[in-house]
């Protein structure tokens, strides 16, 4: 019989196994958690700023995480199958039906009541900015109808830059959970692709307030590019605004 995909008993237990050793080996100062919902599905959007934090935010809630990971580990003995064990979701970063069959699995997640975490950024900043977010995070939670929290990690890249091979020891990052945005404010603009970009614009204003990031109007690479530099800033949406679609503008 097919295993279910998404995080299981093994990560129950990898949490009790490696929370303690984690907290000794490093301070991971958390904020907000009392924020998620004890049950219930939910998805959480943070910055992706080192390989760690997938591991850290894992380690640091208190229930099963599952995300999307890139299938490149798909390739390597080292993670194709520890990975999916942990609760990783393959996703092929082409785009198109390919990208999609990840969110179709992770909408599964969601529908069982479970948390599932996605990066908006797609991948790792390597210049430490805050870059544009992907739409997937809220075409999920418009599908599914499940909030989004924006998680904002700080220090993680002192911890693990994203090019070097092993973490230092004994250094400090945090974790911060942010209000959730839910897709009720989003469901009825009249055009969906709209509703997505409002909706992410959103989740990443509310990262950067968490984590003091500089904002880039750019999607992220995987090479730093020397781009000039915006401060993320959504304008301002109420009930009576609804249709209207809130951007991300510089604020100079």
């Amino acid at each position: 019989m097919e295993s279910t995909p998404g995080a299981g008993k093994a990560q129950q237990r990898a949490r009790r196994l490696l929370a303690p050793v984690a907290t000794r080996l490093w301070r991971i100062e958390t904020d907000g958690f009392d924020r998620l919902p004890d049950e219930g599905p939910a998805i959480l959007c943070p910055n992706h700023i080192s390989f760690l934090d997938s591991a850290f935010l894992m380690l640091s809630v208190p229930r099963n995480i599952s995300f999307v990971g890139k299938a490149e580990y798909m390739r390597s003995w080292k993670t194709k199958y520890l990975f999916p064990v942990l609760g990783m979701i393959p996703i092929d970063r082409a785009g198109g039906s390919k990208s999609a069959a990840a969110l179709d699995l992770a909408a599964g997640v969601l529908h069982r009541g479970e948390l599932f975490g996605i990066y908006p950024e797609g991948t790792r900043s390597r210049d430490g900015k805050l870059h544009k977010g992907r739409t997937g995070a809220a075409r999920l939670a418009l599908e599914v109808g499940a909030p989004i929290y924006p998680v904002g990690i700080v220090g993680t890249d002192r911890i693990q830059p994203p090019d070097a091979r092993v973490p230092k020891l004994f250094r400090s990052c945090s974790i911060s959970i942010g209000r959730p945005i839910r897709p009720e404010r989003y469901a009825s603009m009249a055009e969906p692709h709209r509703a997505y970009r409002a909706m992410t614009d959103e989740v990443m204003f509310e990262i950067r307030e968490l984590t003091g990031q500089d904002y880039r109007d750019v999607y992220a690479t995987k090479k730093a590019e020397g781009l000039p530099t915006d401060t993320a800033r959504v304008a301002h949406v109420d009930d009576a605004a609804a249709s209207r679609e809130p951007e991300l503008v510089s604020a100079r």
